[in-house]
């Protein structure tokens, strides 16, 4: 059931291309490739690629930004167009939905709740609201706790000074964002095998849902196991598997190797999917992406054949490649997914905060410092995001004909969050930075990758309302 969209309350507008053309620079230098472009080429490619095709003004709201309505957990896909750029966000107060949490409804009843609520009546749009400090409920594990976070993510581990970072909750506008139940989700998923594939914010994101649930399995009947491009963790008590498989442009690259693949030159074989999709045949929940990776050249080198030496290729804008492959993919999902036992999300892109004027403090360094989230700031947030893309992931997967995508629209509530990104507390070429690096932010500050816990853990939280809610209408319609 498609659920009714509201009017965004808020202004949009055109991103700053200077904006754009310095974050492309910078994911660049992050993540160790070299822009061999000019600025006048890069300027020209995201005049016709990043953010230009933005949907129309609406009124801005006097009590502060808002993160803009999109699609309810209870549609099979999110119908929205490109969505504005603010958010708010506020201290946890009774005049708030779900605040009190033991109060609250189980989880598939409030999903329920939102999913049909029909006769004439709005749905619930999850993806619509504001970020809510929460002590009391929020993180919903302990950094601690999570044995098998890598020392990318562990932020207070590696250094930062306050957690507040973690004491932010995702509060719906009109509704509640079901409470994670880590035992109700593991019920819904023995005997099978939930995937996420594409790069490393999917990486990051596996790396929350697998601290959500490991918990509820005993410490002897819990293994996480590395091999190659699969990582696998299984929970032997349930027999199901949480796994990540490393595809970040989803077709073949010459970027799928694991560990190394900081390759200046990137390819692609856009309609080259078979080698990496033989490892995501029958899997129950399948939750890709694919982003960070597009967005270090305005254009992708395409190569037909990898095997011919020297490797010949040539170059497409970024967006028109972006959709070759979305073409590619949704082809294999349309072939090889059956809808009736199966589920695939899609993730929409990642925002990166790399230019610190895009939300008002042009003298500070990317997100480097950054301890509260965008509040207050009532003008479009510039960060540099290819909307384009966003509008092409969303456009394809809506598309779909045979299997319905689960468009999971991150995007504007995330960009909201530039207090929650590892910055200089992680590791660089798979060593931990120094006093020295930490020391030089504007080389070595990840803006990229987030913090755990953190915001994957919301993002999660969206995917488990699709698993319970889709497994709980299933189960009413076998009775």
């Amino acid at each position: 059931m498609r659920i009714p969209r509201r009017k965004a309350a808020v202004t949009l507008g055109a991103p700053s291309r200077r904006a754009q053309i310095a974050a492309v620079f910078a994911l660049a230098a992050l993540l160790g490739v070299s822009v061999l472009y000019d600025s006048a080429h890069i300027a020209a490619s995201l005049r016709r690629h990043s953010g230009y095709n933005r949907p129309s003004s609406a009124t801005t709201e006097e009590a502060g930004p808002r993160a803009p309505p999109a699609q309810g957990a209870g549609a099979a896909t999110d119908r929205s167009d490109p969505p504005p750029r603010h958010g708010q966000a506020e201290e946890a107060s009774s005049s708030s939905p779900g605040d009190h949490a033991d109060e609250s409804p189980p989880a598939a009843a409030v999903l329920k709740d939102v999913a049909s609520a029909g006769g004439g009546s709005p749905g619930c749009d999850l993806y619509s609201g504001r970020w809510v400090h929460d002590e009391a409920n929020a993180p919903l594990y302990k950094e601690a706790d999570c044995e098998f976070l890598t020392e990318q993510v562990v932020c207070m581990r590696n250094g930062r000074r306050s957690d507040d970072y973690q004491k932010w909750r995702w509060q719906p506008d009109g509704c509640d964002l079901p409470r994670f139940d880590a035992k109700l989700l593991l019920e819904k998923l023995r005997n099978k095998r939930m995937m996420f594939v594409g790069d490393s914010l999917n990486r990051n994101q596996w790396e929350s849902m697998v601290c959500l649930v490991q918990a509820e399995a005993p410490w002897d009947k819990k293994k996480l196991v590395k091999n190659g491009s699969l990582n696998v963790f299984r929970l032997h008590e349930y027999n199901a598997t949480i796994e990540f498989y490393w595809a970040p442009f989803l077709v073949e690259s010459n970027s799928d190797d694991p560990d190394i693949h900081s390759i200046p030159n990137r390819m692609i074989m856009p309609t080259s999917i078979a080698k990496h999709a033989a490892n995501w045949i029958g899997v129950d929940y399948l939750i890709f992406n694919t982003y960070i990776w597009w967005m270090n050249t305005p254009k992708m080198k395409i190569v037909h054949d990898f095997t011919r030496k020297p490797v010949q290729y040539d170059e497409l804008d970024r967006v028109v490649a972006y959709r070759q492959i979305m073409k590619t993919w949704s082809g294999w999902v349309e072939e090889n997914v059956d809808p009736k036992r199966q589920m695939v999300l899609f993730m929409s892109v990642s925002p990166v905060h790399m230019q610190s004027e895009g939300w008002g403090k042009p003298n500070n360094i990317k997100c480097f410092s950054e301890t509260q989230p965008a509040i207050n700031y009532n003008k479009t947030l510039e960060l540099g995001t290819d909307w384009d893309l966003f509008t092409a992931s969303n456009e394809v997967t809506k598309a779909m004909k045979k299997v319905p995508v689960h468009f999971i629209n991150i995007t504007a509530l995330s960009e909201i969050r530039k207090d929650a990104h590892t910055s200089v507390h992680t590791l660089r070429q798979g060593k931990l930075l120094t006093k020295e690096q930490q020391g030089n932010p504007r080389k070595f500050a990840d803006c990229i990758h987030w913090c755990l816990p953190g915001v994957p853990d919301t993002w999660n939280e969206f995917i488990y309302g699709h698993i319970v809610l889709s497994r709980q209408t299933e189960d009413q319609s076998q009775r």
